[in-house]
This record gives C-alpha cells, structure tokens and sequence, in this order.
C-alpha cells in the first residue's frame, strides 16, 4: 500500500476515475461516473474524513469526521469508518451495503462489489486494536463477501461472491464458499446475551 499521505486532489480523482472505468466495464465516461457513481462518491468523502480523522491538534476533527462519515453513508448507502486506511485507485462497484471497518487496511488497485463486510472481531477495545482486516493490493472482493477479524488477505487474491473470510489468505490464491460450522457456545465469543 502506497503510503504517501498527500497526492495532489486531481491527480488523486483522476486516478480514481480510472479505477472506475478498469472496475467497471459498463462505465460511459468520467463526467458520468463522477456525478452517478455512489463509490466514487463514498471514497471521496472518505479521503475527506480520514483526512479529519488523523489531524493532530485539530480540536473536534474525529467528531466531525464521523459527522460527515454518516451524511456520506446516508447518501451512499456505503459506511467507510473515518479510521480505516484505504490506498490508492480503490473503487467500489454497485457500492450499496459496503461496511469497512475502523481498523481495516485496505491496499492499491483493489476492486470492491457490493454488500462487501470488512469487519470487526473482538480484539482489544482502544486504539492499537486490530479488529478489521488487511487487505493486500490488486485484491478483488466479490458481491457479499465478509472479512471478519484482524485477518491478512495476500497481494493479487480474489474472495468469490458469498464467501466468509475468517482467516489468512494467501497472495495468488483464490477463495470461495463459507466455511461456517455449528459448535456449542462457549461464553466467550464477546457477543452479548438477548
């Protein structure tokens, strides 16, 4: 992941515009994509909101980076959490129902379908927590798929539509279905009794 935390904003929308067109094969043209496209819309404030989120000595900049994070998720039905690290020329196609994490890292050139969970799981409360994934570059996340917990996904995967990631995966590697299994309740999952 690229770590240069400041590109020039036209260079930075004209990457992402790319991305977009690379993304998405039905893309028509910058101008329309600019003005339709939810993703391009949710990645844009984000890069606002994380701006806000790390500014030191900027007296209620993380309140007002969750502020704007929430109008953006209302407008885009897209939730990127203001303290999530997403690299460059990321895009997010049929956007609606993303969720990214607080602690998710997210790498260059990676490709995100809807209804795509980076999640949480357990882990610490507080800062230095890693509670949400890592996700390497050139990464595809199919429709629907959920990343749970402080998880690495490796450089040039692709996790199929529907799958649940609970583990490592691997650079290279391609993962699909859901491994869920049934067990008996331990008490120490960290989820509260109803």
């Amino acid at each position: 992941m690229t770590t240069a935390p400041r590109r020039g904003v036209l260079r930075t929308v004209r990457e992402d515009l790319a991305a977009a067109r690379r993304g998405d094969p039905a893309a028509r043209g910058d101008l329309e994509n600019a003005i339709v496209y939810s993703g391009l819309h949710a990645i844009w404030t984000y890069r606002v909101t994380h701006r806000l989120w790390i500014a030191e000595g900027l007296p209620g900049s993380r309140t007002a980076a969750r502020i704007l994070a929430q109008v953006a998720r209302t407008l885009t039905g897209i939730e990127i959490h203001p303290g999530a690290r997403i690299g460059r020329r990321f895009f997010i196609d049929h956007g609606i129902g993303v969720v990214i994490g607080e602690t998710a890292v997210v790498g260059d050139d990676v490709l995100v379908f809807h209804g795509v969970t980076l999640g949480g799981r357990g882990g610490g409360p507080g800062p230095g927590s890693k509670r949400h994934p890592t996700v390497g570059d050139r990464v595809v996340l199919g429709a629907g798929s959920a990343l749970i917990g402080g998880i690495t996904v490796g450089d040039d995967a692709v996790i199929g539509a529907g799958t649940v990631v609970t583990k490592d995966v691997p650079a290279n590697s391609v993962v699909t279905g859901v491994a869920g299994t049934a067990r008996p309740r331990s008490g120490h999952e960290g989820v509260p009794e109803l």
